[in-house]
């Protein structure tokens, strides 16, 4: 699978839980976990419930995504 074969949604956090892993909701209605990714985590992005936040999905596996970027 190449890099460009992801799926970008849109989501608001709703949880966040131990290691980093946060409960997303996504606009469509589904709801999935997410991690941050290496370079929010690197520079110490914060993210907390209520944030405005954008995902990528893999088409296998779409419970799970990774946080690339927060909105405010």
């Amino acid at each position: 699978m190449a890099k460009d074969d992801v799926i970008e949604v849109q989501g608001i956090i709703t949880d966040c839980l131990p290691n980093t892993l946060f409960k997303i909701k996504l606009d469509n209605g589904h709801e999935i976990m997410g991690h941050l990714s290496g370079k929010l985590r690197q520079h110490f992005i914060r993210i907390v419930e209520g944030d405005r936040v954008t995902c990528e999905m893999s088409p296998y596996d779409l419970s799970k995504g990774r946080i690339t970027w927060r909105s405010k």
